[in-house]
């Protein structure tokens, strides 16, 4: 028998946040003769900050550097005229290939090899607005390409299928498949609970492929007071997480490192209104500075634990609730960041098959610090919550996890060539575990519709069982070309 109490109260969460944001609407419009629309919605703007289409809002914090890119807006009236067929179609072609650079015992030598086509279809009304991303793939690496869509898997990749709405001037809604994104961090996450593919991240895919997409109900209100976003998921995303099937990884259970011979089986929650997930952002400018509070109930996005019958890895319950603020200081931007993890199946850490409780706080500074030269430095700390309980319970010869795992980053970019070539480097390194990742690369636009890249995903580690330090035999470089039309 279904337990709906917990499914309830989010309803009824849902419901007064609804109709608070009305009534506060209600009351700024009704100020005015005519109501403008709301900050953000002007002729020309967007309404989601969603992935591998973006935004500029001038009251929506921004997406993660290096996450930017666009999406369509509904219809104004001095945009009609613009469409001249049923719908728009645009997209590219692209071939990617990319080799490991040391031998792995547990993986093929060929970290990436396929091409693609992303084909997208807009149309857009007086208020709405469809849209259809879709990439056709013929991946070489995997053996099957029959199509799995929450995965990734096959010739078929269903990035976006959605349906905007208009229905007032200070709500939108947003129905069906669509990338979603918040938060202030570059390439790390705190608030931002919407799945991620971080095997397409460490093999060198277009980084655009680091968000996945979620299917998914988005309601934003936008009043003088404060906006708000409300995101339901009727069936839990997870992430597109490390199994074994492209990367080797650290089985504990095995003791080792692991990838094709163990690939992770897990125990998925699936059932539709019951295993769903709710995250809410409410969030104003002021003066400049963004201001955002943020809350998820739902759970873990990658596995997070196991289930000791079974075997299988399993995604734990999950609440966190956070803030953030981003804004000018000096001459850069400066964000910081935080989140409270509360694992709800473990609240006082004592079962060693779940993820304890944690706390995430993240600090970061960018600036320009010479003429198309940009610094970007990050500070990340995750403190693990219980640890002595956590120490208490751990099984022999499991490696312990530190109470406090600190990363530093560093975003080093230079634009040449009358900015057609984009140099980048982008560093992770954590003294705690003693591991980094780097990911240099450089990107050439050769014209309107052609551009080359060339990258790759260096990882060093002491250790076998820390982050970074266990995908190490997975090192990679890679080459793409892509036509853009």
């Amino acid at each position: 028998m279904i337990d709906t109490s917990g499914i309830q109260l989010r309803y009824r969460l849902i419901l007064l946040l609804v109709v608070t944001v009305l009534v506060l609407a209600q009351t700024s419009l009704a100020e005015e003769d005519e109501p403008p629309l709301p900050l953000g919605l002007e002729s020309g703007s967007t309404d989601e900050p969603s992935l591998p289409i973006g935004i500029d809002e001038a009251d929506e914090p921004d997406l993660p550097i290096g996450l930017e890119g666009e999406e369509p807006v509904l219809a104004r009236e001095t945009d009609q005229t613009r469409i001249a067929f049923p719908f728009d179609v645009t997209g590219f072609w692209e071939a990617r290939i990319g080799v490991r650079t040391q031998d792995d015992p547990h993986e093929r030598d060929l970290s990436i090899g396929e091409t693609r086509m992303q084909l997208q279809f807009e149309q857009a009304w007086d208020t709405a607005a469809l849209k259809l991303t879709a990439d056709f793939i013929y991946d070489s690496v995997f053996d099957s390409h029959s199509v799995y869509l929450e995965t990734g898997q096959g010739w078929l990749d269903l990035r976006d299928a959605s349906l905007a709405l208009r229905p007032t001037s200070f709500a939108d809604i947003k129905v069906g498949r669509q990338i979603l994104t918040w938060g202030t961090g570059d390439l790390l996450f705190i608030n931002d609970l919407f799945p991620k593919d971080w095997n397409a991240f460490f093999i060198g895919r277009d980084i655009e492929y680091l968000k996945a997409p979620s299917d998914a109900i988005k309601i934003a209100f936008f009043t003088d007071i404060a906006n708000l976003d409300i995101v339901y998921t009727p069936r839990f995303d997870a992430d597109r997480f490390i199994d074994g099937k492209r990367l080797s990884y650290w089985n504990a259970s095995l003791g080792r490192r692991a990838g094709r011979d163990a690939v992770v089986s897990v125990q998925k929650p699936d059932k539709w209104l019951e295993d769903d997930e709710v995250a809410l952002r409410l969030y104003k400018n002021v003066s400049g500075y963004e201001l955002a509070a943020y809350a998820y109930h739902g759970f873990w996005k990658s596995p997070g634990g196991s289930d000791m019958t079974t075997g299988k890895s399993i995604f734990p319950d999950l609440s966190v609730y956070g803030a953030s603020i981003r804004g000018p200081l000096a001459n850069g931007i400066a964000n910081l960041e935080f989140g409270y993890y509360e694992s709800r199946d473990d609240h006082r850490g004592n079962d060693p098959a779940i993820r304890n409780s944690e706390v995430r706080m993240l600090l970061g500074y960018s600036q320009e610090i010479a003429r198309d030269f940009t610094l970007g430095l990050q500070y990340y700390l995750e403190h693990l919550q219980d640890h002595g309980n956590y120490k208490q319970t751990l099984p022999p010869s499991t490696p312990e996890a530190d109470k406090d795992r600190h990363v530093l980053t560093a975003r080093l970019t230079k634009l040449l060539l009358n900015q057609n070539l984009e140099l980048s480097l982008f560093t992770y390194f954590s003294p705690s575990d003693g591991d980094a990742y780097f990911r240099p690369r450089a990107h050439y636009k050769i014209d309107d519709h052609w551009s080359g890249e060339v990258g790759g995903n260096v990882f060093i580690g002491e250790q076998d069982h820390t982050f970074f330090g266990q995908f190490e035999d997975n090192t990679n470089i890679y080459a793409a070309i892509r036509y853009s039309f």
